[in-house]
């Protein structure tokens, strides 16, 4: 390829898939010429990467103008029911459930051979490795970067340059607080997850649905869950991820807060499959606080084997199973 671009794409009949194109930046310049020759012939180059900052450097410094942009994360909830908190959303997964912690740990073993090194020289990758694992074990805490690195023995700077790497090649959501002048003390630091929830039960050692239900980290997995399902909802209808948190010094705590609609959503995202009243107090305290006009205010639970409707748990707060959040932030995105 790089010895004669042109010959390679002269071989090639649009339309043409090219995957990791990163690889090899060279061939962005003769693509951009070929587009310019028929600029009203759109989708002929579909070009793919797993490394979103070099992706994007190539792609803003050659075609500009020309390329329409588009992140991909796991599938979502609203594209298939196979979808959940201990599968998560890869789609080999979810194919063959069965075999799940070999790809698992068949992809991390990839994703530290290849892109990592691709992306930094990490001279310990074995480190690297329990850095994922600590990550996991913090799933939907607030980013506290000395503790991460303590254990591991390494420096904050290597810890926040870690967490660069899992951010640009899609591993991790962090979700920064709401900032708006409501005259206290704010949490400044943002909440880590892990994009995907079979990722982060693979690396926490849980391989059941049993498992999961005993587990500690059952509350911060359906937690990054919905997280997830908010982030790939807004991501798919090509908007961009606007996606917050909640947390003063005094106390009040919401989970997420999102834009959708016209409206701000406020979610507070519960393990649990009954949905108490005092569930929504946290939701009613931070409404009284907020400028916006438009809120809607929501708990989401997981859904009960036998199902009840949609119903008010508190004036003005819905109750809203995963599946019937997903479906409304996915309709109202369309």
């Amino acid at each position: 390829i790089r010895v004669d671009p042109q010959g390679f794409l002269d071989e090639r009949t649009p339309p043409v898939i090219l995957d990791e194109i990163q690889n090899a930046p060279e061939l962005l310049a003769y693509i951009r010429t070929r587009v310019d020759r028929a600029p009203r012939r759109t989708g002929q180059w579909f070009l793919t990467g797993s490394h979103e900052a070099p992706l994007m450097a190539g792609v803003t410094e050659s075609l500009a103008g020309r390329a329409a942009i588009l992140q991909l994360l796991p599938m979502s909830r609203a594209e298939t029911g196979k979808v959940s908190v201990l599968r998560g959303g890869f789609p080999e997964v979810l194919a063959r459930p069965r075999t799940r912690d070999l790809w698992f740990s068949s992809y991390l073993q990839t994703y530290l051979e290849r892109d990592v090194r691709a992306i930094a020289q990490v001279r310990d990758l074995g480190t690297y490795r329990r850095f994922l694992g600590l990550v996991a074990s913090r799933h939907g805490q607030v980013l506290n970067k000395s503790d991460l690195a303590a254990p591991l023995g390494v420096s904050v700077p290597t810890i926040g340059a870690w967490l660069h790497i899992l951010e640009i090649t899609g591993q991790v959501l962090l979700v920064p607080p709401y900032f708006e002048n409501f005259g206290k003390r704010l949490i400044k630091s943002p909440k880590v997850y892990l994009t995907d929830s079979g990722m982060a039960c693979h690396l926490l050692g849980i391989r059941s649905e049993a498992e999961l239900a005993r587990s500690p980290f059952l509350g911060p997995l359906v937690e990054g869950f919905v997280a997830s399902e908010i982030a790939k909802a807004q991501l798919n209808a090509g908007r961009r991820r606007e996606l917050y948190f909640f947390r003063d010094r005094q106390g009040l705590e919401v989970d997420f807060l999102a834009p959708f609609g016209g409206r701000l959503w406020l979610i507070e995202a519960k393990a649990s499959r009954t949905v108490h009243a005092a569930d929504a107090a946290p939701l009613l305290a931070l409404a009284k606080g907020l400028r916006a006009s438009q809120l809607e205010r929501v708990v989401v639970h997981r859904a009960p084997r036998v199902p009840s409707a949609t119903r008010v748990v508190a004036p003005g707060v819905r109750s809203l199973t995963i599946e019937a959040m997903v479906e409304e932030l996915n309709g109202g995105a369309r």
